[in-house]
C-alpha cells in the first residue's frame, strides 16, 4: 500500500521522482524497525514463561551427625530464582532432631521483626536479642512480642541426608 503523499508526489508522466523513492525507503526502514521492536515485545507479553519445578530440595547435612534434642545451626547453599536470574545464596537454618529421628528445620529469623535469634542451652530455648522473644525447641512462642511460632522449612530425609524444601509460614 503506497501512502497518498507518495502518489501526490508522482509527476504527470507516472514516473517516480527521487523524492518519492527516498520516502519509500524511509517508510520501509520505519516498518522494519517497528516490526523488530514489536516482535520481542509480543513474545514477552503473549507467550508464558517455562514452567519451573515447584519442589526444589536442598541437601543440608547428614542426619546421623545431628545430636538429639539439641538445636544446631546449619549453613547451606541454595539457588533462588529471581525473575530470569538464578542466584546462589548462602543460608542457615536451625535444625532439631527429636529422639524418634524426626527432624524440624526453622528459619533463623524471629517472626516479630526478623532479627536473628540464637539457642541458649542453659535455658533450653531460642532467644531473640532484639525484643526478648522466647521460643521453645518446638518453635512455639513462650514470651515476648513475637506474633506467631517460628517459620519452618519442609524437611525430607533421603539416604541419611536432610533435605530442605520450601519455607512455610507458621500459624498460631
Amino acid at each position: 500500500m503506497v501512502p497518498e503523499k507518495l502518489i501526490d508526489d508522482l509527476p504527470e508522466t507516472g514516473e517516480p521522482t527521487r523524492r518519492a523513492a527516498y520516502m519509500a525507503v524511509i517508510y520501509g526502514i520505519w516498518t522494519a524497525i517497528s516490526a523488530s521492536l514489536a516482535a520481542p515485545a509480543s513474545v514477552y507479553l503473549l507467550i508464558p514463561p517455562k514452567a519451573r519445578k515447584k519442589e526444589l530440595w536442598t541437601e543440608v547435612c547428614d542426619v546421623n551427625a545431628l545430636p538429639p534434642n539439641q538445636p544446631l545451626e546449619t549453613v547451606f547453599r541454595r539457588n533462588r530464582i529471581d525473575g530470569w536470574k538464578i542466584i546462589n545464596e548462602k543460608m542457615t537454618a536451625w535444625v532439631v532432631k527429636d529422639p524418634s529421628g524426626d527432624v524440624t528445620a526453622y528459619e533463623p529469623h524471629c517472626t516479630h521483626l526478623g532479627c536473628a535469634y540464637h539457642w541458649e542451652a542453659a535455658n533450653g530455648q531460642f532467644v531473640c536479642p532484639c525484643h526478648n522473644s522466647l521460643f521453645d525447641p518446638e518453635g512455639r512462642v513462650t514470651a515476648g512480642p513475637a506474633p506467631r511460632p517460628l517459620d519452618r522449612y519442609e524437611t525430607k530425609i533421603d539416604g541419611g541426608k536432610l533435605l530442605l524444601g520450601a519455607l512455610r509460614q507458621s500459624s498460631e
